[in-house]
């Protein structure tokens, strides 16, 4: 330190200073730091009993222990208020499942002729028909716990998860037998196994189940029912039997078994007693059972909407054709010329239907605006076609093609419009399928063409002429019906012109020619 500018005087004064205030420096440097140890020693402790109490909380420590793969809690339901009266429409999977239910109830009436009973039940069918439900009926028939389980939650991040998680479920089940075990969505744990790199880890859990039900007691009292809308993704290894021994298909509801469906929903609201469910039945062919949950669900908002204080006919009409067709377009201004188009195409469509033999019933034609579409005739069969006769795949051809004819035999060939082109979408397939597939040219033979791709120029050539030929006999036959009824078909376009909609009884009133000047509701 430079001390030669400070006069002598005040040069010991300076020493002395910066001495003291370098100890002071020191002194409070120890002190900061001896602060600081602290406070990381503080720290160090609340994580410590904040790590003791997140153990300790009953819900975070399960929760904790799941994730980890250490644990799994499974904790079984009874399903008393669950019977097979809950379940409808699939009559068929009910009786299959009723032996597991005896079963269940008294395994010594099978096992004394020296039988083993089954492990595994495997439901298979699309989505909403009702394979949890008939799952838990089983269960609440039976009386006997009810273990559920998705087959998504058995893999996780961590390995071994989803080998854990299936240990636990049938130790538990296992200590609490006779039980019902469900696993729904069984493909997604018990695809089939492969070597993967973003999988390397998930045939642990497949395998997991598969020495899971290898080690099950003889008349254990377990039953695994499994449930999948995939079947071909299954591994073999499982479907064998001795592990799923029984396969239940559960379809898509018939007839019979929608109007049963609607009925069970519609009783649980308040609904108008003359409504026939049966003409609502015969006109959603293909629906689910949820899917018929959800069109009287609709039903009873719409009417709640409308201030009703039932659901009537018409709702349920309303809710069909919004979830066939999609909403109606009421804020969409179309102008009187396309609004008369739609009107002659719409009729052209169902006056095909109407006068032609083996075409399905008419339910309703109308000109409001729904979904992409301008307007739509809805065909109601009388019942489900399990086979179609060639007729009836005519039938079908004919009345795809009323609507271009109307608009060429109204408007002229100048002023057809696009509107048809879903129309001829439907009528080639129809035809491609009648030469390719039904064996229904009598040209080409009763020979099935199935890759048309690969087959030779001359054989693809004969095939296009064939379809062809079908579509122009088809479109010469449209245009004589046409021709033949052109009053009846005028009076329906004007009749749909002023009213929009008409249902069946309206549409042969019209085409019988007799007074409808009716006030629509």
């Amino acid at each position: 330190m430079k001390t030669k500018n400070i006069p002598e005087a005040h040069q010991d004064a300076f020493k002395t200073g910066f001495a003291e205030g370098f100890l002071k420096a020191q002194a409070l440097t120890q002190k900061t730091n001896d602060s600081l140890r602290r406070t990381r020693l503080i720290l160090f402790i609340l994580l410590l009993l904040g790590i003791y109490g997140l153990l300790k909380n009953p819900f975070l420590s399960v929760r904790f222990r799941t994730t980890t793969g250490l644990d799994s809690a499974v904790d079984p339901v009874q399903m008393k208020n669950v019977t097979f009266e809950h379940v409808k429409g699939v009559e068929e999977a009910k009786q299959e499942l009723q032996e597991v239910v005896e079963f269940l109830k008294n395994p010594q009436k099978f096992t004394v002729l020296g039988g083993k009973l089954p492990k595994g039940i495997l439901l298979v069918g699309p989505p909403g028909t009702g394979k949890t439900l008939l799952a838990r009926a089983v269960a609440g028939e039976a009386d006997v716990p009810f273990y559920y389980a998705s087959g998504s939650e058995f893999d996780e991040m961590f390995v071994g998860v989803g080998a854990s998680r299936i240990r636990n479920l049938f130790r538990e089940a296992k200590a609490n037998a006779p039980c019902v075990i469900f696993i729904d969505e069984l493909d997604s744990v018990g695809g089939k196994r492969i070597e993967s790199p973003m999988h390397p880890y998930s045939r642990q859990t497949i395998n997991q189940l598969l020495a899971e039900m290898d080690g099950f007691k003889p008349n254990e009292g377990v039953i695994i029912i499994g449930a999948t809308n995939f079947p071909e993704a299954l591994d073999n290894a499982l479907i064998r039997p001795g592990r799923f021994d029984m396969q239940v298909t559960v379809p898509r509801p018939d007839v019979k078994g929608r109007t049963e469906i609607l009925k069970w929903y519609l009783n649980k609201i308040k609904f108008d007693q003359s409504i026939d469910p049966e003409i609502i039945a015969r006109g959603t062919v293909g629906f689910s059972g949820a899917e018929l949950e959800n069109l009287v669900n609709q039903a009873a908002l719409k009417a709640a909407v409308d201030g009703k204080e039932m659901v009537t006919m018409k709702e349920l009409e309303f809710s069909k054709d919004k979830i066939l067709m999609g909403p109606e377009r009421r804020s969409v201004e179309i102008d009187n010329k396309n609004k008369t188009i739609t009107a002659y195409h719409e009729s052209g469509h169902a006056i095909i239907a109407y006068y032609t033999k083996d075409a399905m019933p008419i339910n309703k034609a109308t000109i409001m605006p729904r979904g992409p579409t301008l307007g739509h005739v809805s065909l109601l069969p009388e019942n489900d076609r399990w086979n179609e006769t060639r007729s009836q795949l005519l039938a079908q051809m004919d009345v795809s093609m009323g609507g271009r004819v109307a608009e060429e035999l109204i408007f002229g060939t100048d002023h057809i419009t696009t509107g048809a082109s879903s129309d001829f979408d439907n009528a080639t397939k129809i035809a491609k399928r009648m030469v390719t597939k039904f064996g229904m040219s009598e040209k080409l033979g009763v020979m099935t063409y199935s890759d048309t791709g690969k087959l030779s120029p001359e054989t693809q050539s004969a095939i296009e002429q064939e379809i062809r030929i079908l579509l122009r006999d088809s479109y010469e036959r449209a245009k004589h019906i046409l021709k033949t009824h052109a009053k009846e078909h005028k009076n329906l376009a004007e009749a749909l012109l002023t009213y929009e909609t008409l249902d069946a009884k309206e549409i042969q009133i019209v085409l019988e020619g007799k007074n409808h000047q009716w006030k629509l509701n």
